[in-house]
């Protein structure tokens, strides 16, 4: 489904767009992923709307089939990238799983805000972005997804999670069509 319309309380939650994960070899460019992030970042900000910036400075124990990168959290990997422009504002979430919500604070802050739809962009497509979302739709959440401010380490998991599972979970939308439908209905 196509993006329709944003509630009247509706939060930019942006996954994992860190020093550490934008330096990693993604299917498109992390350059344009955080300037369309950003762009929106501050467009929600300018309607006085909620930003939560996700960063992730763990992982989940367990055994898996396929080798999982846990990541060098060492000093820097967690920083989020300048260009977001990190406000006082906005809401910081440290999540040490693939979603945000799972183990932080993140939907008792969004309900304090009264928040009823989620924005998500970032990194990995089909791991932290697909894994918030999934649990923001079983919350209850609207959740509309910024086609073009996400990108995964591999191709295929992007495109699988944008054209078969998104679309069971919310709402699509590029950047510009996220941000004229801000326009157009916030004073």
């Amino acid at each position: 489904m196509a993006l329709t319309t944003l509630d009247a309380t509706t939060a930019l939650v942006v996954i994992d767009l860190q020093q550490g994960i934008v330096a990693l070899p993604t299917a498109h460019p992390t350059g344009e992923i955080v300037k369309r992030a950003a762009v929106l970042a501050d467009a929600f900000r300018r309607h006085s709307l909620p930003v939560v910036l996700v960063n992730v400075a763990g992982g989940a124990a367990g055994r898996a089939e396929q080798a999982r990168n846990r990541g060098d959290f060492s000093a820097g990997f967690t920083d989020l990238v300048p260009e977001l422009n990190q406000q006082p504002s906005d809401h910081l979430v440290t999540k040490r799983t693939w979603g945000a919500f799972t183990n932080t604070d993140l939907e008792a802050w969004l309900r304090e805000q009264g928040v009823t739809q989620v924005v998500l962009a970032g990194v990995s497509t089909s791991i932290g972005v697909e894994s918030t979302a999934r649990y923001a739709h079983e919350l209850g959440f609207n959740v509309t997804f910024a086609v073009d401010a996400m990108t995964d380490l591999h191709l295929d998991a992007h495109t699988n999670s944008i054209a078969r599972i998104f679309p069971r979970l919310g709402e699509t939308g590029t950047t510009q069509e996220i941000l004229d439908l801000l326009d157009s209905t916030r004073v």
